[in-house]
This record gives C-alpha cells, sequence and structure tokens, in this order.
C-alpha cells in the first residue's frame, strides 16, 4: 500500500514519479476546493507508520468500530455534563 499525489490531465490520473503496474485499484480523494492546489506528501517515517497500521487492521489487531463509537459518545457525554456544572 502506499500514498502517492497525482493532477488529472486529460481525464486520467497521473502520479508524479511513480509508475503503477496496469490495473492497480486506487483509491482517490480531492480537495472540494478547486483552486486549492496543495500536495499531499507523507514522510517515510509516517508512511512507514501507515504500511504497519493497514497491516494491524489486516491481522484483525485493530479496534472495533463499534467500540470507538461508544468510547467517544461516552466521552462526549460526560463533557457535556461537565460543561452544564
Amino acid at each position: 500500500m502506499g500514498v502517492y499525489s497525482g493532477k488529472v490531465v486529460h481525464g486520467r490520473v497521473e502520479v508524479r514519479g511513480v509508475l503503477l503496474p496496469e490495473g492497480t485499484k486506487v483509491t482517490i480523494l480531492f480537495p472540494h476546493d478547486e483552486e486549492e492546489e496543495d500536495d499531499f506528501w507523507v514522510s517515510p517515517e509516517m508512511q512507514d507508520e501507515l504500511d504497519e497500521s493497514i497491516a494491524q487492521a489486516d491481522r484483525g489487531e485493530g479496534i472495533p468500530a463499534e467500540v470507538v463509537l461508544a468510547e467517544l459518545r461516552a466521552r462526549t457525554q460526560a463533557l457535556r455534563a461537565g460543561a452544564k456544572n
């Protein structure tokens, strides 16, 4: 898995400095503001961390979304209760 920046040219996504094999499946994120032209760059250290996180998820070592959402709800309720006092 890799994270790359690219640009649409003549209706096709071109990625600088990388030749992806024909048929490679990709996910594309793009800004809603068409004038925003900032590239998305990831340091080698962050890329390693992302790759390890993906590998952990592939091994089933992640936290289920239901658990994370329940914890966030509990924290939000606690914060709201504290704000009322």
